[in-house]
């Protein structure tokens, strides 16, 4: 009986592990980069108008936190949805996301690979724009993986590269180094003309897009 009983307390607090990490926390977490954004001097580099076709908005992981806030700012009628990888990390951004008005597509290059690139195509045949990061989920940082490319070329659309700097920020020891802005300060946004990989060799495409990073 008491291991029985030991056994429903572990699944408790499993559970109540999980609703804390893919609930409670997103919600947390949103509000955080409302704060940072409402407080923050914000100046936006933007190269071009939002096109009317769907495209792809390219990220790096590290700069992932604003980018919901950046992309609605940029365009502010237009859905978007984000590659998030299968994992309970990947929920706790997917939810975030959610709360920032973006909707997600499971999957990366390392778990759900090809669903991932299916339901990326379908989406942006859809009319809607999809958020990748080309180094996600686990790096090398400021790699680009083939995914991109593929669904650029399959879905025959552009890229446009989105990046964020901000004068006072702090950074953790991940592998994508996560930069998370601190309020107060001055954020700076950015995104680059848009520009497509049609027809290109998928390492002459890779070359491309981390050119454009630059």
């Amino acid at each position: 009986m008491r291991t029985e009983h030991h056994l429903k307390v572990r699944l408790l607090k499993k559970k109540i592990k999980i609703y804390i990490q893919t609930t409670i926390l997103p919600y947390i977490l949103s509000l955080f980069v409302r704060f940072i954004y409402l407080t923050s001097k914000k100046v936006f580099h933007y190269r071009a108008t939002a096109p009317s076709e769907p495209f792809i908005l390219a990220m790096w992981h590290g700069e992932l936190l604003m980018q919901p806030l950046n992309y609605q700012n940029f365009i502010s009628d237009k859905d978007i949805k984000a590659i998030i990888s299968q994992h309970r990390d990947g929920e706790t951004i997917r939810k975030t996301v959610e709360f920032l008005g973006i909707g997600s597509i499971s999957g990366s290059s390392t778990r759900g690979g090809a669903k991932a690139l299916i339901g990326a195509i379908k989406t942006l045949k859809n009319n809607i724009n999809v958020a990748i990061t080309p180094d996600g989920p686990k790096g090398p940082i400021y790699s680009i993986a083939n995914g991109i490319v593929a669904i650029a070329q399959k879905a025959d659309v552009k890229i446009i590269v989105c990046r964020i700097k901000a004068t006072k920020y702090w950074q953790f020891k991940s592998w994508d180094r996560f930069i998370v802005p601190k309020p107060f300060g001055r954020i700076d946004f950015y995104m680059s003309q848009p520009f497509d990989v049609a027809n290109m060799q998928i390492e002459d495409a890779k070359a491309k897009i981390k050119q454009k990073f630059d």
